[in-house]
């Protein structure tokens, strides 16, 4: 018995049975699991019910539907969320038709009678070429999902922005002041001059907070943490993050006045 080498199906589809069970015969020899069809109306089902059929072998003269048409079909059902990769074989090499199919989205051709290796080493080909397209799948989906989660995150800073920034913020449910505001800190007349975004990161920077803390809390970036906390440092006339803190804590008003004094 020939060990299996491929997770990937192969439909194979052609209204002679006996090139289906060929073909089939020699494919699972060399490793792959075979789907057999006879008829592209089951070709198609079994393609809708089976998401581990990715390389698609099937006969361009057909009734019903020709390997053009059923393969377009399959691409509707594939939509984009599914990869697969088509061989069309066919028993006679009209050029209209090879290229119909090449437009149609089919991947290569063989001219009946088929030459096994060549088969072997073209279905081996759109493997590997399947492997990238769902990588590239895969990664559209993540970056998807990352886009929805920043998306998320900036509208719930937003959010949090407006309710602190909200008249009640400060107050609790039964109208007192919640812990944090508890004892509200006198802002030194010298930072009458400050922008609310400036303000905002020196009181952060009172509150002990670091760079990345603030950028968090607030919704931008840490350089523009840095870019904010060097503009008040200049406004203020102070010369460091420590001279900025003590200037805001609430429980050293003598220091504070002593750092604000000009």
């Amino acid at each position: 018995m020939n060990k299996l080498t491929s997770a990937v199906k192969v439909l194979v589809v052609d209204d002679q049975p006996l090139i289906v069970e060929e073909l089939c015969e020699f494919l699972e020899g060399s490793g792959y699991r075979c789907v057999p069809c006879e008829s592209s109306r089951h070709a198609l089902q079994r393609f809708s019910e089976d998401a581990e059929i990715g390389l698609v072998l099937c006969d361009l003269h057909m009734p019903d539907m020709d390997g053009i048409e059923l393969v377009q079909a399959m691409q509707k059902v594939a939509g984009k969320q599914r990869a697969f990769e088509s061989i069309m074989l066919t028993g006679r090499a009209d050029k209209q038709d090879v290229i119909k199919a090449l437009r149609a989205g089919i991947s290569d051709y063989y001219q009946k009678p088929i030459n096994l290796d060549e088969l072997l080493e073209g279905l081996q080909r759109q493997e590997a070429a399947l492997e990238e397209r769902r990588k590239e799948l895969q990664l559209g989906h993540l970056n998807q999902k990352l886009q929805y989660l920043s998306e998320s995150i900036n509208d719930l800073y937003q959010d949090l922005d407006k309710v602190r920034r909200s008249p009640g913020a400060g107050l609790a449910d039964d109208g007192e002041l919640v812990a944090e505001e508890a004892g509200p800190v006198e802002i030194p007349t010298i930072f009458n001059q400050l922008s609310p975004r400036q303000l905002d990161v020196a009181r952060l920077v009172g509150k002990g907070q670091t760079n990345y803390q603030i950028a968090c809390e607030l919704g931008i970036t840490e350089n523009t943490v840095k870019l904010y906390v060097s503009q008040v440092l200049r406004l203020t006339h102070m010369h460091n993050r420590t001279q900025l803190a003590l200037a805001l804590s609430p429980n050293n008003s003598a220091m504070r006045q002593r750092v604000t004094a000009h």
